[in-house]
């Protein structure tokens, strides 16, 4: 497996090979997500990883947490376990803010009684998307969306848990599995010869491999040494690709990648639309940037290109519509 990731470590740590990372049991949520799914072969082969179903650990039952917490008895908790239906969530929002919010805040208050820390996924939803510039962990939040504000308070509860945390900020997720962008226009490019995909919301498409690459680089240290790090960042860093596009750029480089590879295509065209010209129930930001000088000064990790993720993704999708 290609490893986009590159992890250095800070004077006071010594070079990476002097350091053994401990073998820790780590809980995972979500596993049958895109980023949980991502993270568990990773995982597993340096960690003892429980892997819960959805009935087993079921975040829309936030009450039912702490008592399955206690049995899997982890050394680490990693929740990338959300809802993610981000325009049904404005018709269930009870719903919506029980799994991302009161769920959280349940593994959160336990995390913090038996002092294990957590990693805790979150998104750029949590802005309002205005501006052009990259947004900072610190940068104001003000989330347009009942998904985006959810997902910020579920931010805001794990922080007032005040146990060791890392709140893990991505954006625009995809994998060759699952259901999302890039398979849904694989899909759509077969079936039509036109497509009309908005241009005017910027961000950088972050494959759902990288985000898990990353992910385990950070916890290289092992468990001891956690809490130094997460508190270093100041409990929360951003995980995205690196450079820009627009969802009709990146639609016309999934286009093009698999014609590279020899997958025949109906599409003829990729229009551009203007985000009022493809209404939604929630509101999207149009400004999805997110800035990774922490996670490069803090960890030093270096994320790929969104065009160089997209790479091997491109190359599992075409040989299953080859």
């Amino acid at each position: 497996m290609k490893v986009w990731w590159q992890v250095r470590w800070a004077a006071r740590q010594g070079p990476l090979e002097t350091k053994v990372a401990d073998r820790m049991r780590i809980l995972l949520t979500g596993n049958s997500g895109q980023v949980g799914g991502a993270l568990l072969p990773i995982l597993a082969d340096k960690h003892e990883v429980i892997a819960p179903s959805h009935e087993a650990f079921d975040l829309a039952k936030p009450d039912k947490l702490a008592p399955a917490l206690d049995r899997f008895a982890s050394d680490l908790v990693i929740n990338p376990a959300a809802y993610t239906a981000v325009d049904r969530a404005e018709e269930e929002p009870e719903l919506a803010f029980k799994v991302n919010a009161e769920a959280p805040r349940a593994i959160a208050r336990w995390a913090a009684r038996h002092k294990v820390p957590l990693i805790h996924f979150s998104t750029d939803y949590v802005f309002n998307g205005q501006g052009d510039r990259h947004l900072r962990e610190d940068s104001p939040t003000g989330p347009l969306s009942v998904y985006g504000k959810s997902k910020l308070a579920g931010e805001d509860a794990i922080r007032e848990a005040a146990g060791s945390h890392l709140i893990v900020r991505t954006s625009w997720v995809y994998a060759a599995q699952g259901s999302n962008f890039l398979r849904t226009i694989a899909r759509l490019a077969r079936e039509r010869e036109e497509l009309k995909i908005v241009a005017d919301q910027i961000g950088a498409p972050t494959s759902a491999r990288v985000i898990a690459e990353a992910v385990a680089g950070l916890i290289t240290v092992g468990r001891s040494d956690l809490p130094v790090r997460f508190a270093d960042a100041n409990g929360i860093v951003n995980i995205v690709t690196a450079g820009e596009t627009s969802w009709h750029g990146f639609a016309t480089s999934i286009v093009e990648g698999l014609r590279s590879r020899s997958v025949t295509l109906a599409v003829k065209s990729i229009l551009s639309l203007r985000t009022e010209e493809y209404p939604t129930k929630a509101k999207r930001p149009n400004n999805s940037r997110l800035d990774l000088t922490r996670l490069h000064d803090v960890f030093g990790i270096t994320m790929p290109t969104w065009q160089t993720a997209l790479e091997p993704e491109l190359d599992e999708i075409a040989r299953e519509m080859r």
